[in-house]
C-alpha cells in the first residue's frame, strides 16, 4: 500500500469541490472514472463520502494498481471497482473497454503536470468521447496561465519536472481550453486554492471544471 502525503493533504479540499459540483446529482447513480489514480487514496476517500458514485480507478503501473486494490480492501468500500490499466495516450476505444458516453465524471488529478503533451491530448480526446452529455472532466494541479507561472514555488516545480523529463511540466490553461474546445468540451470554471474563487496570484493549485455541453 503506497502513501502520498500530498494526496493526504489535498483530499479533503478536493472532496469539498466534488461535493459542490455534484450536489445537484446526488439523487442519481453516477459513474466516475479516475485517470492516473496513483496510490488510491483519493478515490477510496471520495467513495466513502460520495456513495452515489461508482468509481473506476485506473493507472498505467502495476504497483499503483496494487496499492489502489489494497486501499479498496482496507476501507471495504463497495463503490470502487477493481483498478484497470489505462493509458490516456491511447485512443478512447482502448480505455478499459468503457463505452462511449458512459461517464458522468472523469478525474485527472496531478496527471497533466507529470505527463507529456500527448497524454493531455489523449485525456481531452478520450473524455470528449467517454463523457455523457453534460458530463464533467475535473483536473487538478498547478498550471501556467497565459504563459506565466506563479508563485515562485510553481516556477521551481515546473523546472524540476522538466529536469526529470523534458516532456513534463505545468500545462497552460489556454492550451487546455483549446484542447477542450477541439473535443466538444468547454472550460466552465476554475476553483483556486481552498475551493473558493480567489485571485490567481499567490495560490498554488486549482481545479478546472471542463464540461460536455448538453444536447441542443
Amino acid at each position: 500500500m503506497l502513501v502520498s502525503p500530498a494526496a493526504e493533504r489535498s483530499q479533503a479540499s478536493l472532496l469539498s469541490v466534488l461535493q459542490h459540483m455534484l450536489k445537484d446529482q446526488s439523487h442519481k447513480k453516477l459513474f466516475g472514472l479516475e485517470l492516473g489514480s496513483g496510490t488510491g487514496q483519493h478515490v477510496t476517500h471520495f467513495a466513502q463520502e460520495l456513495p452515489f458514485i461508482t468509481w473506476q480507478p485506473s493507472d498505467i503501473t502495476q504497483e499503483s494498481r496494487n496499492s489502489i486494490q489494497a486501499y479498496n480492501d482496507a476501507t471495504k468500500v463497495q463503490s470502487v471497482l477493481q483498478p484497470v490499466f489505462l493509458d490516456a495516450r491511447e485512443p478512447w476505444e482502448k480505455w478499459a473497454g468503457l463505452p462511449q458516453s458512459s461517464c458522468d465524471v472523469i478525474l485527472a488529478f496531478n496527471l497533466l503536470q507529470y505527463s507529456s503533451f500527448s497524454t493531455a491530448e489523449g485525456v481531452f480526446k478520450g473524455s470528449g468521447q467517454i463523457l455523457k452529455q453534460d458530463g464533467i472532466l475535473i483536473t487538478y494541479g498547478p498550471y501556467a496561465i497565459n504563459g506565466m507561472i506563479t508563485p515562485i514555488c510553481n516556477e521551481e516545480l515546473d523546472q524540476r519536472l522538466r529536469e526529470m523529463n523534458p516532456e513534463w511540466g505545468l500545462p497552460d490553461i489556454d492550451v487546455l481550453r483549446q484542447l477542450a474546445f477541439g473535443n466538444g468540451l468547454r472550460l466552465e470554471r476554475m476553483v483556486y486554492g481552498n475551493g473558493r474563487k480567489q485571485q490567481m496570484s499567490g495560490l498554488p493549485k486549482s481545479v478546472t471544471n471542463i464540461k460536455s455541453p448538453p444536447d441542443g
